[in-house]
C-alpha cells in the first residue's frame, strides 16, 4: 500500500533549479528605452504581418503537428532535408528536447560559463549534471579546457557563438578542431542563434559541417534577426537518427500556425532580413567604437549586443541606467549586457555610460 502523504511532492532536484532571469521590462506608464533583452528594434515584415492575418482565419484549427511546410522551407535554406529538422517553441524549447533525448541521470554536459543562462536549467530538467568551463578573460569560449572536461559520463557539449552574453564568436576553424578532438559518442550542440551578425570571416557555419560530422546539432532561432521573438520559433538541425528522437520528446503542436507562417514569410524575405542585419551591425559597431573611445574594453561584440564587466559594480551601474532611462540586463557580480536597440538609445546609454566614467575619473566611483 502507499504511503499516505499531506501534499504532492515535487522532485527533488526542482528546488534547486537555477532561475531564468528575463530582460527587465519597462513599468506602466513609464518611457524606457528597453535594451535588457537581445531583440531587434525593428517591427514585423510587412509580408509577415499580412501572413499573420492569413493565418488567424485559421485558429479554431490545431496547426499541423509536424510543421510539415516549415520543416521543408527551413531544410531547402540550409541545404538539408526536411526530416533534419526538429522545430520548437523557440530555441531554448528545442534544447530542452534534444537534452531530454540524449541525457539520462547521473550524465554531464559540458559548456562554457558564463553562457547563456537558460543552459544549466536545461541540463538539470533533463537530469544531468552541468559541467561549467570558464570562458578567458576575453569572454571567449576555451575551447582547450573544455574539450579536457570532457569524460566518460558527458553526453552533449554545448557551444554559443556568438556567445551570450559575452559577445566574442567561434571561427569555423577553431570549430572544426573541436570536433575532431572530442569523441564521436558525444553530442555537440552549437547555438547560432546571434550568427547573421558575425562580421568575421571565418564564422562558424554549423550546417556546412552536419555531413561530416555525425554527432554536431546546430541550434538556430528566428527570434533574432528575424524579429519574430514574440512569437517563440526555433530549429535544430541533425542527422536524422538524431532528429526522429528529437520529435519523438517534443511537445505535439509545439509551434502554432501563426508562428509557422509568419517564420515561412520570414525565410522569403531573405535580402528585407539581410538589410535590418546590417543597420543592426552598423549601430553595433557605433556603439563599440564610442565605449572604447571612453575608455570602456568589451570584448568582441559579434551579436547584437555589448557586453561591460563591471564586477561588484554591476547592480550599482544597472541602477544607473534604469534612473537615465535606460534598461539593461544585469548579471549580479559580473557585468551587464546591453542590446543595439534604436539610435535614440543607443544614444542615451552611450550618454549615462560616459557619464559613469567621468564619475569614476573624479573619484566618486570605479569604473569596474
Amino acid at each position: 500500500m502507499a504511503t499516505k502523504s499531506s501534499s504532492v511532492r515535487l522532485r527533488p532536484d526542482v528546488d534547486t533549479l537555477p532561475s531564468y532571469v528575463p530582460g527587465e521590462r519597462p513599468a506602466p506608464g513609464r518611457q524606457l528605452y528597453k535594451l535588457s533583452s537581445n531583440e531587434i528594434a525593428f517591427p514585423p515584415l510587412t509580408a509577415v504581418s499580412a501572413a499573420m492575418v492569413d493565418a488567424a482565419a485559421d485558429l479554431n484549427r490545431y496547426p499541423d503537428m509536424y510543421a510539415t511546410e516549415l520543416t521543408e522551407a527551413i531544410g531547402e535554406k540550409f541545404g538539408v532535408g526536411a526530416e533534419r529538422v526538429t522545430v520548437g517553441n523557440g530555441s531554448v524549447a528545442v534544447l530542452q528536447h534534444v537534452l531530454t533525448a540524449v541525457c539520462e541521470p547521473g550524465d554531464e554536459v559540458v559548456m562554457a560559463w558564463r553562457s547563456f543562462e537558460s543552459y544549466p536549467i536545461s541540463v538539470q530538467v533533463a537530469g544531468a549534471r552541468a559541467v561549467q568551463v570558464p570562458v578567458d578573460a576575453a569572454g571567449r569560449h576555451d575551447l582547450g579546457a573544455m574539450a579536457a572536461a570532457v569524460t566518460d559520463r558527458t553526453r552533449a557539449v554545448l557551444l554559443c557563438s556568438p556567445n551570450n552574453p559575452t559577445g566574442p564568436a567561434l571561427t569555423q576553424t577553431e570549430l572544426r578542431e573541436f570536433l575532431a578532438a572530442v569523441p564521436a559518442s558525444v553530442m555537440v550542440v552549437l547555438d547560432e542563434a546571434y550568427i547573421d551578425f558575425v562580421t568575421l570571416l571565418d564564422r562558424t557555419d554549423g550546417p556546412a559541417l552536419l555531413a561530416d560530422h555525425k554527432n554536431l546539432v546546430v541550434l538556430r532561432t528566428f527570434s533574432k534577426a528575424y524579429g519574430l521573438a514574440g512569437l517563440r520559433v526555433g530549429f535544430a538541425l541533425a542527422r536524422r537518427r538524431l532528429t526522429t528522437g528529437f520529435r519523438a520528446v517534443s511537445t505535439p503542436f509545439g509551434v502554432n500556425s501563426m508562428a509557422m507562417a509568419a517564420a515561412r514569410a520570414a525565410l522569403r524575405a531573405d535580402e528585407q532580413v539581410r538589410g535590418r542585419v546590417a543597420e543592426v551591425v552598423a549601430e553595433r559597431e557605433r556603439v563599440v567604437t564610442a565605449l572604447i573611445g571612453q575608455g570602456w574594453t568589451p570584448p568582441d561584440a559579434q551579436g547584437n549586443f555589448v557586453w561591460l564587466g563591471l564586477g561588484r559594480r554591476t547592480a550599482a551601474f544597472a541602477d544607473h541606467a534604469r534612473r537615465h532611462g535606460v534598461l539593461v540586463r544585469a548579471f549580479a557580480g559580473e557585468g551587464v549586457r546591453v542590446s543595439v536597440g534604436e539610435p535614440e538609445g543607443n544614444d542615451l546609454f552611450l550618454e549615462l555610460s560616459a557619464e559613469w566614467v567621468q564619475r569614476s575619473v573624479d573619484g566618486v566611483l570605479e569604473l569596474a
